[in-house]
């Protein structure tokens, strides 16, 4: 993209994995499982009683007690990722404008917890027993607005809602803004917390979710041929993106420059995606047009790779239709086979693996991929992490509706 580069200099994550940047990326390497029984409620009931909890996470590590009964999960998470990641970054916020300081958080679904709370409550003791925090509690855009109020960002602040592509849809918008010279500084990424009553038992009538109960760690397998849908988790990724003059002015780490992205409509049907990954393969064509970069740039990707049957093979057709020759020597790996399908969420936390897999020089592996899929026959580094050079990077995600984003990040030079 022309105008101001753009780099990455602080990260911050809450994940079935872990709620912090150290300990997510030590266990994601270590192949573990963040996929347990489900014990936010009784499950006993469900056709699905499994999910990736953020079982660690403490919002009174981040918020005021009082405040956090006023703030959904999701956007409490939104909070402590951005927290994290302004301290990862070290900038001093009294030293910035206000009005150079933007917000742009994406959640696919916002606070679907506190709505079934209130509707529950509303039916149980009437109307005039509702919260008046539900509002402020349920609206997707809380955690931007949350997120904005603590930290004084006056400039550009929105929230982006495109199921699993919100995510990055929103760090493409953040990009954006500061190539432009709108901002100099964004919080981006994305949250969730829909692994509530409605929202499993909602993904399960859809017949999306894995049913492996008895093996809850073993069920999210993406690319394998034994796998049977999506197992779903909560968190957060939160990125500060920041213009690169700016970074440098003040001895900022910097992670990676972000330098291309790509985003696309599948146009074919509200929750599956196109059968070619045509769509999704229009957006990573964008993206290494917008980087300026061909295939062979292209060291590892972090796929969407759900763990659904259609998913997976739509994305290895499309990766093999732009890539080319190239699609056999690209490292590919999922990070949802550890830590689940965090909806909304995905994108930012998979970015954030992608840009410390940049960092370390190797690609985190997917595990519970012991027997491949025919139809999905590329490097997708199996059960094992892998040292290698990487000098460039793609992260993709996919969204029910058919919204496709990629993004590209190199090393910083």
């Amino acid at each position: 993209m022309t105008g101001r580069r753009v780099v990455i200099t602080g990260l911050g994550v809450v994940t079935p994995l872990g709620c912090d940047v150290k300990m997510f990326w030590q266990r994601l390497l270590s192949g573990c499982s963040g996929i347990g029984p489900i014990t936010s409620f009784d499950a006993s009931k469900f056709d699905v009683r499994f999910g990736g909890e953020c079982r660690e996470f403490d919002p009174e590590q981040y918020i005021d007690r009082k405040q956090v009964k006023r703030i959904d999960r999701f956007a409490q998470f939104a909070i402590a990722g951005a927290i994290q990641a302004a301290k990862d970054s070290g900038l001093d916020f009294a030293k910035e404008v206000p009005d150079r300081m933007g917000v742009i958080i994406g959640s696919g679904i916002g606070g679907l917890r506190e709505l079934e709370e209130q509707h529950k409550r509303m039916l149980e003791k009437g109307p005039d027993k509702i919260s008046a925090f539900t509002i402020p509690k349920l609206m997707v855009n809380a955690a931007s607005g949350n997120v904005s109020i603590l930290f004084g960002a006056q400039g550009p602040s929105t929230a982006v809602a495109t199921a699993c592509a919100s995510a990055a849809n929103a760090m493409a918008d953040a990009f954006k803004a500061i190539a432009r010279d709108e901002a100099d500084i964004m919080f981006t990424g994305g949250t969730e917390a829909a692994l509530t009553e409605l929202g499993v038992a909602a993904f399960a009538a859809m017949k999306a979710l894995s049913e492996r109960n008895d093996d809850p760690q073993r069920a999210s397998r993406p690319f394998d041929k034994d796998r049977d849908g999506f197992v779903m988790g909560e968190g957060a990724g939160i990125l500060i993106l920041e213009e690169l003059e700016h970074a440098k002015a003040r001895g900022a780490n910097i992670y990676a420059e972000l330098v291309g992205y790509g985003v696309s409509s599948d146009a074919f049907h509200i929750t599956q995606p196109e059968t070619e990954g045509t769509g999704g393969g229009k957006a990573m064509r964008m993206a290494l047009a917008d980087a300026g970069m061909g295939p062979d740039n292209i060291d590892y990707i972090n796929a969407h790779g759900t763990s659904t049957p259609l998913g997976d093979i739509a994305e290895t057709k499309a990766v093999k239709a732009v890539y080319g020759a190239a699609a056999r020597k690209v490292a590919i790996s999922s990070t949802k086979s550890c830590i689940g399908h965090l909806l909304g969420a995905s994108g930012g936390v998979e970015m954030i693996a992608t840009i410390l897999a940049l960092r370390d020089q190797v690609a985190p592996p997917t595990i519970n991929l012991d027997t491949p899929d025919p139809e999905c026959d590329l490097d997708y580094v199996p059960n094992q992490p892998r040292p290698m050079k990487i000098e460039a990077a793609m992260s993709n995600s996919f969204g029910f509706g058919g919204h496709n984003a990629s993004l590209i990040v190199c090393k910083y030079r």
